[in-house]
């Protein structure tokens, strides 16, 4: 097994990071663009074992069975610095360090490969301190950005950079990925890769928690259900209790670990007095953890609205007969019903209500406010 063999559907990005790979020059920055659930990071890290491979031949690295290549897969590998944040946006001191790490000679192979996700979320400060590590990169650095589309990244790093762009993968590259990788039952997998729109993440999701299935089927039927504005603000208040509790759930356990984990770096014992210091540090942390949790509430929040767009592209599929198959097939009686009751205006003006939800959500606006006022325009 390669480790092109994860990176599914992208048969033209797997040639160009293979002859990339293969050669002795390789491109010193990448821009590995594509929708989320193209598999981006995937690809990022499918070319930092390659570059990192340690076979012989060139036409062969990217072997996925030598030491290399499974450290890099694991994430242990000595020149690998694979860097992605949990807050809303990547703060300038990481990237400060980050271009310290980048004028580390390898340790152990031909290059040090620095993977950045989420790109998309450097400001323009913190941009410009990558900018000149860029401009001009120790001999032996390799960068890889992953962001949405290049547009997304500043241009003076944007045309500094070799540019890649993913396509979404199709439901059958995703289906036959979970199978062979996941051991999910064929139906099964089919089923949730058109529910994710070949999002491999997303449909790995719902393939292997059967809760992830129930609470989608929740929300999906939200929208066709409301009635009145009780309903619409009962469904909003729904909505985002759910994304308070995935943010809770997720909040609990990692954050006492954290603390406990600090003041043991610290050398203090929990009942110590904190120095002025000390508590600064503790303080940084806390502030941490806060950011960390309200972008898990975000992205959660987002998907639910990823969903909801998919119910309405489904009415006016059926809408305009255009014979398209439903993303939402298992709830094609509901949605027939749904749209002959409505006009296809009224569901473009409906599709642009949930895309308006999404940008507010970017702009940390009030989630509560906005999917409050997103559902009672639905009504």
């Amino acid at each position: 097994m390669s480790v092109w063999d994860n990176l599914v559907g992208q048969p033209q990005a797997v040639e160009q990071l293979r002859a990339a790979a293969a050669s002795d020059h390789p491109h010193h920055a990448w821009l590995l663009t594509g929708p989320p659930g193209s598999g981006r990071s995937t690809a990022a890290v499918a070319l930092a074992a390659a570059l990192l491979c340690e076979q012989t031949d060139p036409s062969q690295r990217g072997c996925g069975q030598c030491r290399a290549c499974r450290t890099v897969l694991k994430g242990s590998h000595a020149d690998l610095t694979h860097f992605s944040t949990e807050n809303l946006q990547i703060k300038i001191e990481e990237a400060r360090e980050l271009v310290v790490r980048a004028q580390d000679r390898p340790s152990v192979g031909r290059w040090r490969v620095i993977i950045v996700e989420d790109a998309d979320r450097m400001p323009e400060r913190t941009s410009n301190v990558l900018l000149k590590a860029i401009e001009e990169p120790p001999p032996h650095t390799i960068w890889l950005l992953c962001a949405p589309s290049p547009q997304d990244v500043l241009v003076t790093i944007r045309s500094r950079c070799r540019s890649l762009k993913l396509r979404v993968p199709s439901t059958e590259d995703v289906s036959e990925l979970l199978v062979r990788r996941d051991g999910v039952e064929p139906g099964l997998a089919e089923h949730c890769a058109a529910l994710a729109q070949g999002h491999v993440g997303v449909a790995r999701r719902l393939a292997l928690y059967p809760e992830a299935r129930s609470r989608r089927e929740s929300v999906v039927r939200m929208p066709v259900s409301l009635r009145s504005i009780a309903q619409a603000m009962a469904a909003a208040e729904k909505l985002v209790e759910i994304a308070d509790e995935e943010a809770e759930a997720d909040a609990a356990e990692r954050n006492e670990r954290e603390r406990a984990e600090l003041m043991a770096q610290l050398g203090m014992e929990e009942d110590q007095k904190v120095t002025p210091a000390m508590r600064a540090q503790l303080r940084h942390l806390e502030e941490d953890q806060k950011r960390r949790a309200r972008r898990i509430k975000t992205d959660t929040l987002d998907r639910f609205l990823i969903d909801i767009q998919t119910v309405f592209r489904d009415v006016l599929t059926i809408q305009l007969g255009t014979g398209s198959a439903l993303i939402n097939s298992h709830l094609a009686q509901e949605l027939s019903e749904y749209a002959r009751e409505n006009t296809p205006e009224k569901t473009l003006q409906r599709l642009d209500t949930v895309s308006l939800t999404r940008r507010r959500l970017s702009t940390n606006a009030s989630a509560r406010l906005a999917f409050e006022a997103m559902m009672t325009s639905l009504l």
